[in-house]
């Protein structure tokens, strides 16, 4: 319901959303076609256990067959072939029984172990969902800072060539401060292009991570806090978020459906027991002749009434070695199963200590950046209180600022980079 009334004012006011992290992982893990799929197929698998069941109990059946025969039959009346014309109609009731098949049993459990490993997909699904639209909602914020500090720094230039312009007109600049200015404000423009381009681009990719066609949204950055290292210095950490990982639970369950299907497999080599009945009766009309030689209709369908119950015991003996062919094709299933569990393993394990080690980094560049921070912003005051003084030129000032600026950028950058690699674990510690 929630996500209805989300994306009825989204249709609404197109033009007014701002999304901050959380909502883009909202939409996303509700409406992602992937994820989508994956809940198509947790549903498939639920009807497949229900079939499974049924396949427990009988089946019953009802016919009617209505057949005319022309040229040599046989006569009903005499049980003699003669040439006759004759109508024949057949009415049949049936029911069979499986009583007891193994492979039928074993094919609920099979099911019930398809239907966990799909739900253990979907939420494989919804991670991957989750963990591209992170990694872009960050490249889009940083790509959007540092086209905002390219834009101070032009905004900056311009306005210093103009003082600059009227010191030279009084004689208290040269002419070449307002070259050196211009040269620098031009490299600037050209790389505040390719920084409006890689916003763009980033904000595109981020439409796609969300599958959202229409470019109404603008993505901001909530109030984070920053996550203490303590849980990742514990020496658990990869296992513990490992085991507990949706793609590790689903090749474990995966398994287990392998070694399922090979039960499955060597139940071909056990007898079956089966159970039928069955009720018949018919009527029969020779055509062309007198009414009176024919029996009535409800006479015969009383004395033509026939029953019939079966109970067979079926024991293979040899099937063109079918079922060993299924048996050892399942036991290679198995095999290959468990080396997808070595590859997720190994994968997993490389992207939590990925994860793991850049955080910590990222922590550490952010902690300096922080702490020298204030050191800078007094130098900046100081640099820009001599330039004001006439005791600094324009060029001087301008690589001062744009240092600054550029000290502002890396800060922002660096605690971005922080509360990614914590929104990363956020996922990968969510498990199932």
């Amino acid at each position: 319901m929630k996500n209805i009334i989300f994306l009825f004012f989204v249709g609404l006011y197109p033009a007014q959303q701002t999304w901050n992290l959380q909502q883009c992982l909202d939409y996303a893990t509700a409406h992602h076609p992937l994820v989508k799929q994956a809940t198509v197929n947790v549903a498939k698998n639920d009807k497949l256990i229900t079939g499974s069941k049924g396949m427990l109990l009988p089946s019953v059946e009802a016919g009617v067959r209505h057949t005319y025969s022309f040229g040599s039959s046989i006569n009903q009346s005499s049980n003699q072939r003669e040439a006759l014309n004759t109508q024949y109609d057949q009415f049949t009731a049936q029911a069979d029984w499986s009583l007891f098949n193994w492979k039928n049993i074993l094919d609920i459990s099979l099911s019930t172990l398809n239907k966990e490993t799909s739900a253990y997909r979907l939420k494989l699904a919804q991670n991957k969902v989750k963990l591209n639209v992170i990694q872009m909602f960050f490249a889009y914020q940083n790509g959007k800072s540092w086209l905002e500090v390219l834009e101070t720094q032009i905004s900056g230039m311009q306005d210093q060539i103009k003082r600059t312009e009227k010191e030279v007109e009084i004689g208290n600049r040269p002419k070449s401060d307002v070259y050196d200015i211009k040269a620098n404000l031009g490299t600037l423009q050209e790389q505040w292009v390719s920084a409006k381009n890689q916003r763009d681009q980033s904000k595109i990719n981020l439409l796609n991570a969300l599958a959202f066609t229409q470019d109404s949204l603008e993505f901001v950055m909530a109030e984070e806090t920053l996550s203490s290292e303590a849980e990742f210095r514990d020496p658990d950490f990869t296992k513990k978020l490992l085991e507990k990982n949706p793609a590790y639970q689903s090749v474990i369950a995966e398994i287990k459906a392998q070694e399922k299907k090979e039960d499955i497999a060597r139940a071909g080599y056990l007898p079956t027991l089966n159970a039928s009945y069955s009720w018949s009766t018919f009527y029969n009309k020779v055509l062309g002749k007198d009414d009176n030689s024919n029996i009535r209709f409800s006479d015969q369908f009383s004395q033509n009434k026939n029953q019939t119950v079966l109970l067979g015991l079926t024991i293979p003996i040899f099937n063109k070695l079918q079922v060993k062919t299924n048996v050892e094709t399942a036991k290679l299933d198995i095999i290959n199963s468990k080396y997808d569990k070595e590859l997720i393993i190994n994968d997993l394990t490389q992207n939590i200590n990925s994860i793991k080690t850049q955080f910590l980094n990222a922590q550490e560049k952010y902690n300096l950046l922080d702490t020298n921070f204030e050191n800078q912003k007094l130098s900046f005051q100081k640099s820009e209180e001599k330039y004001k003084e006439g005791l600094m030129d324009a060029y001087t000032f301008f690589v001062v600022r744009n240092g600054w600026l550029q000290a502002n950028y890396n800060l922002i950058s660096s605690k971005n980079d922080v509360i990614q690699q914590t929104e990363l674990l956020k996922v990968l510690e969510s498990g199932f």
